[in-house]
């Protein structure tokens, strides 16, 4: 059995076209969780219209206190997992689209892998390529220090089984959901890098992630100007740093 974990927050725009994609790659014993952290829009409304037994929706309490932005997204993420019943667990995110064969070509490989990691292609708000593919992009590896400097993992693009869940649960609240995911499956598990892209990972300006600095120099201005911009200070970069390998040395001491 599969079970997507998918969080949402104000994702009206695309939210009907991601789940549309979503429930034609999955069977009828499979199961999509969507966590909601509090939308105001009409994300609930477009869910529910959805009528599909496969689809459970679950609510999220965000925290006022999370030192980092990404904390909504790692706790809004591990509220889902928490409710997955399967035993292969795929993540998505609010605003994507899943090419029809992603589960047909991913699955398979975790009797052999515990994460796979797959390709994607990097497209605006309307679909329109901006990178061909993510793992050029990004130069994607496995090591785990090259992570910690500069994370190539795309939490949308993953699939696990329940052995790495175990390990991988709790994620700490102060470290990004896919960068701990993929650390913890490199230090204890196997990873198969796919190099098929599988989904179509939309860039826009509500994006959580900072848009990569080779895709801006290549988009025409009209794309730039609806690409999420904004930078991190250094302390900002730093601080996350540190605090993610101390968890890390934490849950592999706990782990050995």
């Amino acid at each position: 059995m599969v079970s997507v974990c998918m969080t949402t927050y104000n994702g009206e725009l695309y939210l009907e076209e991601q789940i549309k994609s979503i429930l034609s790659n999955i069977g009828p014993e499979d199961e999509l969780i969507v966590s909601d952290d509090g939308s105001t829009d009409s994300t609930i409304d477009i869910i529910n219209n959805f009528k599909d037994n496969r689809i459970k929706l679950i609510h999220h309490s965000k925290s006022s206190h999370y030192k980092f932005r990404f904390s909504y997204t790692t706790t809004n993420f591990s509220n889902a997992i928490k409710y997955a019943t399967g035993d292969y667990i795929f993540l998505s995110d609010q605003d994507d689209v899943w090419e029809k064969d992603k589960v047909k070509k991913m699955l398979p490989l975790l009797e052999e892998y515990d994460l796979v990691v797959s390709d994607c292609s990097e497209v605006d708000s309307c679909l329109n390529i901006l990178y061909e593919s993510h793992f050029d992009l990004v130069n994607a590896n496995t090591n785990v220090l090259r992570n910690i400097y500069k994370c190539s993992f795309l939490g949308c693009c993953m699939c696990f089984n329940k052995d790495l869940l175990n390990k991988i649960m709790p994620i700490p609240e102060d470290v990004p959901h896919d960068l701990w995911i993929g650390c913890v499956a490199s230090l204890f598990g196997k990873i198969k890098l796919l190099e098929d892209k599988t989904l179509l990972y939309r860039r826009h300006d509500k994006n959580v992630s900072i848009t990569n600095s080779k895709i801006l120099k290549q988009s025409t201005s009209d794309n730039a100007a609806k690409l999420n911009t904004a930078k991190n200070s250094s302390c900002y970069m730093l601080s996350y740093r540190f605090v993610f390998i101390k968890r890390l040395i934490r849950r592999y001491l706990k782990l050995i």
